[in-house]
């Protein structure tokens, strides 16, 4: 049987593929630090665990509604008033087994052959691949010097087969956020073009740092509330990869085809996940400041160790990421591609990291400082000896 051509279109995850082979390495007994992943290194906080613990024992292991269960859908459209400011119903929440999939599921009912999809780059790797899936083709538009697009571009990037504009703040890669101004100008752009809509990822919410402040742009211009759909999850915020829960509000027409659509593929997610996510957007929030701190502490110094290993990087305004010039590395040792650089640094330094090309951002290497102290430490320390020897 012949793979069909959609399929053929899509890449390997670059994320997972270097991920598996920093655990190749570890599993044949050579050192490696894995700086590839997005994952939080903190233990998920105890009264989420809990939670699970008691749905198990109370029995919530059942099938639940296919988007989730009503508890989870109020403790969402509560996270939403609360953080954000906007009202949404029962009725406009998606609950899916992640956050990929409530971004999948969205594309899914809504763009196929034909149709466009506008991708701000750097952009995270699934971003593409998911719009090739569905038959429609991604149109790249790479950021400036600090990673974000501005209206002139999405002005000129729209066309008549325009269909979503996805939005990723702060950014995986980069870790640039973008702010309510820059929104702003961008929903001037889409009031122009009524038949675009916004699929605005904001998985990594909480984690902004500095004097950046989070925005979205729900809340930014409300009247594209009813061409938005706000995407966000547990994963990151709490520590909570593992349990695979995201969730997204928009308006109710999509909302009902996503629940359709789900019926007939992954129907629910996990009964406890559910439960412990319940836990985890109506508990104590407190954990969240020692995080971000050391997040932040992380960052500055992967940041000021990679700047003398020649690999040019600024410190990012969120997320838990560094992404690092590495064309004069490549030059100087004689690397065609980043992702040439990106294996040697693994055989040779044992440091995994991203290469840049994954991420529509050739030239450069992702590394994540959602890792121990010692091991941004000593990564760094590997990667500045390969580099400058």
């Amino acid at each position: 049987m012949q793979l069909s051509d959609r399929i053929q279109r899509v890449a390997t995850s670059a994320t997972m593929a270097m991920t598996q082979a920093a655990r190749d390495r570890r599993a044949s007994g050579k050192a490696v630090i894995s700086l590839s992943v997005g994952e939080p290194d903190f233990a998920t906080p105890s009264h989420i665990l809990d939670a699970a613990t008691r749905a198990m024992t109370d029995g919530h292991t059942r099938y639940t509604a296919a988007d989730g269960i009503a508890e989870l859908k109020q403790a969402i459209t509560s996270k939403f008033t609360r953080d954000n400011g906007l009202t949404f119903t029962p009725a406009q929440i998606n609950v899916s087994p992640g956050g990929k999939a409530v971004l999948w599921n969205a594309l899914a009912v809504t763009v196929g052959p034909g149709d466009e999809v506008i991708i701000p780059a750097p952009c995270w790797v699934s971003y593409p691949d998911m719009v090739k899936l569905t038959g429609a083709t991604p149109i790249i538009l790479s950021g400036g010097t600090d990673f974000k697009i501005t209206a002139e571009q999405l002005e000129a990037a729209i066309t008549p087969a325009t269909r979503w504009l996805m939005l990723n703040s702060p950014s995986n890669p980069t870790g640039a956020v973008y702010s309510a101004k820059e929104l702003g100008a961008l929903a001037a752009v889409l009031r122009r073009h009524p038949k675009v809509m916004v699929l605005s990822d904001d998985i990594y919410e909480a984690l902004v740092f500095g004097e950046a402040k989070f925005a979205t742009m729900a809340s930014v211009a409300p009247d594209l509330t009813e061409r938005t759909l706000t995407m966000n999850g547990v994963s990151k915020a709490y520590a909570m990869t593992g349990f695979r829960i995201g969730y997204g509000a928009g308006p109710e027409w999509l909302i009902n085809a996503m629940r359709k659509f789900i019926g007939q593929t992954t129907s629910n997610p996990c009964s406890i996940s559910q439960w412990a996510a319940v836990a985890a957007l109506n508990g104590p929030h407190d954990f969240l400041d020692d995080w971000r701190s050391q997040y932040r502490t992380r960052g500055q110094a992967m940041t000021t160790a990679l700047n003398k290993a020649g690999l040019p990087c600024v410190v990012p305004d969120g997320a838990f990421y560094v992404f690092a010039d590495c064309t004069a590395v490549m030059a100087a040792k004689g690397f065609s591609t980043d992702a040439d650089l990106a294996m040697a640094l693994l055989e040779h330094a044992g440091v995994a990291t991203v290469p840049g090309s994954a991420f529509y951002a050739p030239g450069h290497l992702r590394l994540s400082y959602a890792a121990s102290m010692e091991e941004v430490t000593q990564a760094c320390h590997n990667i500045a000896g390969f580099c400058t020897h």
